[in-house]
Parts: structure tokens; C-alpha cells; sequence
């Protein structure tokens, strides 16, 4: 699971579940003469010390239902690949129970006769609960990252430390050094003078003789790049399915560029297309 990969919508979910949690252990009721599915409660205990808890209907059919289908949805957009049950993916089960939760809450709101804080603050819950979970997908600013992707450190360019990993390219240049040349000159090739550099290309900035990947631009680079919010790899052969989800806050090598697509190499080493490449961190 990735955190990095849940938008502001996500957080609204999380905050209105937590606020739905906390006003079930609230006064369900206002007073001793409540009706409804708390009426029998009311009548068999003090009033006062009725909550969500008293009634098993209620605290399933509002409360819990709220909270299971945020849990839904929040799990569902941080998982690499989405997940699907009986068809469907298992984020609209989730949304589908914060529908239900606000539903049931503003009908016990209506049947009890005196509603206490924790209905009124349980319905306004559902209320922001269901709203998030519907519009999060729709409206643009809540589908900006929760957690904005690191950005690169100026003082330490990538590969700088002794040990870089991947996603560094001073990596690939430590790679094609030699080992034992002063400097970290490369091996010379057959025919080439010892201590020498094969010749270079100006035009390229390569190896003299060296091509272009085959479909890319003459111009074309490979560079480091972030995606600002999770995003689909799909296969080079075309398959509509994804093969991996782009995360944010990792770092990924664009090998190749295909009109506005570009193909990458994720960490263990698949590659794929990338089509969304709007708002993308070059790094």
C-alpha cells in the first residue's frame, strides 16, 4: 500500500468517518419522551445515557456502515492495483455504503422525536462522508495528492552519495566507468589507444555511431521523472489493462517517447506506456 497515492478527497473521507465514529458514543437523544428506533431505550434506561450504542440497528445502519465504507475507500486508492468484486471495483462498494449510512442517519433523525447531539452530528457526518466519497473522482482539486511528492535536493544531485540507488542517474554514469582508469575513464575498445575516450558524438552528445531508440525522437533523452498522482502503466503490446500504477514520490526512468506518451521503467524493471503525462516532475 501506498499512501502517497490518496488525494485531498480521500482525507474529507478519513475526517467525516472519524467524526462519525466519535458521535456514536454521543446522547442519541434530547429528551425522555424520544420515539422511533430508540423509543424502547429510552423507556427502559435514562434518556440521558441513550447513544448510537444502545441500539444495534442504528449503530450498524449509520454508524458502522459510515465508517466500514470510508475504511472501503480509502483502501481501495491506496492498493498498486485496483481490486474488484462481483465485477465492480471495491472502491464504488465503499462508496455505496456512505450513500447508505447518510440515508439511514437522516431517517432516524426524522423518526426519533427528540434527537440528541450525536444524531445531529452523526447525520452531518454521513452527510460530508457520502459527499466526499462521490465527489472525489469528479472535482479536480480534490484530486490533488494528499502527500505531494519529495522534491529533489539541490546540494546532492541524484547519485551524489556513495551508495545510490536506483532512481539516481549518477548511478548509470558510475556504471559505465571503468574500474583502475584515472579519472573513471572508460575501457578502451579494440583499436583505441590506451587512456583514450571513444570518440564522441556532438550532434548526440553519445558514443560516435551510436542511434536513437527505434519510434522515439532523434532528440530524445532518457531522464527521471514523478507523477504528481497515482497513475496507470499500460503494456507496449496495446492490452487496455494496466500492468503497474505510477506512484507518487518514486522516481522512474522515461527510456522513450511516443507522440504525447511516454514509455517508462519502473524500479523492478518493467516497462510500459505511460499516456497521462500531464503535470509530470522532471527530475
Amino acid at each position: 500500500m501506498n499512501i502517497r497515492s490518496l488525494t485531498r478527497g480521500d482525507g474529507v473521507v478519513i475526517g467525516a468517518a472519524v467524526l462519525l465514529f466519535i458521535a456514536s458514543f454521543l446522547d442519541a437523544t434530547g429528551g425522555p419522551d424520544c420515539s422511533g428506533p430508540l423509543a424502547k431505550y429510552c423507556q427502559a434506561q435514562d434518556y440521558s445515557s441513550v447513544n448510537a450504542w444502545s441500539s444495534v440497528a442504528v449503530l450498524m445502519n449509520v454508524y458502522l456502515a459510515g465508517v466500514i465504507g470510508a475504511a472501503i475507500i480509502v483502501v481501495s486508492r491506496a492498493l498498486p492495483q485496483p481490486r474488484k468484486v462481483a465485477g465492480l471495483d471495491l472502491g464504488q462498494f465503499g462508496v455505496a455504503f456512505t450513500v447508505f449510512a447518510a440515508w439511514a442517519a437522516f431517517w432516524t433523525l426524522i423518526q426519533t422525536g427528540s434527537a440528541g447531539a450525536g444524531l445531529i452530528i452523526g447525520l452531518i457526518a454521513a452527510l460530508i462522508l457520502a459527499g466526499g466519497a462521490i465527489a472525489t473522482p469528479l472535482v479536480p482539486p480534490l484530486k490533488v495528492a494528499l502527500i505531494g511528492a519529495p522534491k529533489p535536493q539541490a546540494a546532492a544531485p541524484y547519485g551524489a552519495g556513495p551508495n545510490p540507488g536506483y532512481g539516481y542517474p549518477g548511478a548509470q554514469q558510475q556504471a559505465s566507468q571503468g574500474y583502475g582508469y584515472p579519472g573513471g575513464q572508460q575501457q578502451p575498445h579494440p583499436g583505441q589507444p590506451h587512456g583514450q575516450q571513444a570518440p564522441v558524438d556532438a550532434t548526440s552528445g553519445g558514443p560516435a555511431g551510436a542511434t536513437p531508440a527505434a519510434g522515439g525522437p532523434a532528440d530524445f533523452a532518457p531522464f527521471w521523472f514523478a507523477v504528481p498522482v497515482a497513475r496507470p502503466l499500460y503494456g507496449e503490446d496495446g492490452t487496455p489493462a494496466p500492468i503497474a500504477e505510477l506512484a507518487p514520490g518514486t522516481w522512474y526512468l522515461a527510456v522513450e517517447q511516443r507522440g504525447q506518451a511516454l514509455i517508462a521503467q519502473t524500479q523492478d524493471g518493467r516497462r510500459g506506456v505511460l499516456q497521462d503525462t500531464t503535470g509530470i516532475q522532471r527530475g
